[in-house]
């Protein structure tokens, strides 16, 4: 009751134009979700599921008009490169030009692709020489994937979402040299952000490097619900900090399996028709329907952000 009775409060003092913060909102929000796997809500076991972006739009609804909400542009396995070439697409060009409201989750997948994980061993290893190069290709695409959302969506307020250590079960003597490239990759996109005028949104903090409680699974770097939940959480320390995601709001489970969703994607491609609010409709899938990079990413069910 108390945190509603704050959102009421804070909607009065947005129409009265008494609070800077408020007066910032779009109003009615149209939410794109752009980005990698947790864009998509990709969980530990390596199906889709709600995900930060669904419960971002959950509480923004709560909270204010939302006209509407998408993450058909977020697609597990998508690297920095994957993701400049899926808004380009014309698809992408005709949502994203309506929105007002977008999130970006690109960056991980240019690294950690190139990271040995052996669960087993709790051993981490990768080659610094290919780090540095992933992190200079995922400057310069996220550069230019800002520069093409200002164009396409002059009218969204972008937030880019940083990334947290994914790898807690590893020996600590192993989590140091990891752990260094993503903070390098967070201070990338940080300065990505700002020059392009967007919000970069720090979610390491609110998982740490022994984060086992948001990343159940050893074999598996994507967050559960409670991963989710502090990530979208995060976002509303920089849209606005009196809106929270509660233990209780988390959506009920409602997985769909990457079969599932290639299936629905091959009868889309054979000319069938989706029936209205269907859960296909609801999945990340890319809208460029055809993309050996989606289907790849989709097959392997890589372990990728």
């Amino acid at each position: 009751m108390k945190k509603y009775w704050i959102a009421a409060v804070a909607g009065l003092l947005f129409f009265s134009g008494s609070a800077s913060a408020q007066a910032e909102l779009k109003i009615p929000a149209a939410y794109i979700a752009i980005g990698d796997s947790l864009a998509a809500g990709q969980t530990p076991e390596r199906e889709i599921d709600a995900g930060y972006a669904d419960m971002i739009a959950q509480e923004l609804s709560r909270n204010q008009p939302v006209a509407f909400y998408s993450k058909n542009l977020a697609f597990p396995g998508f690297t920095t490169a994957d993701v400049l070439d899926s808004i380009q697409s014309d698809e992408a060009k005709s949502v994203l030009a309506s929105a007002n409201l977008i999130t970006v989750s690109a960056g991980a997948n240019d690294l950690l692709r190139l990271v040995q994980d052996d669960p087993a061993q709790g051993s981490l290893t990768f080659q610094q020489i290919q780090a540095d190069f992933a992190l200079n290709e995922a400057r310069k695409n996220m550069e230019l994937i800002l520069a093409e959302l200002t164009e396409l969506s002059p009218n969204a307020d972008v937030y880019v979402m940083g990334y947290y250590f994914a790898y807690p079960h590893v020996r600590d003597s192993q989590k140091y040299g990891t752990a260094k490239q993503l903070d390098r990759l967070n201070e990338i996109l940080k300065r990505s952000a700002e020059k392009a005028g967007a919000t970069f949104v720090s979610v390491d903090h609110s998982f740490g490097d022994e984060a086992v409680d948001k990343i159940p699974n050893a074999a598996d770097v994507h967050p559960n619900a409670a991963g989710y939940q502090a990530m979208a959480n995060a976002f509303f320390g920089e849209y606005q900090e009196t809106w929270t995601v509660e233990d209780f709001e988390l959506p009920s489970p409602n997985p769909l399996t990457f079969e599932q969703i290639m299936e629905a994607q091959e009868q889309k491609g054979d000319g069938g028709q989706e029936e209205e609010g269907s859960e296909a409709e609801e999945t990340a899938l890319r809208p460029s329907a055809g993309s050996p990079t989606g289907y790849l990413a989709l097959r392997e069910a890589l372990p990728y952000l």
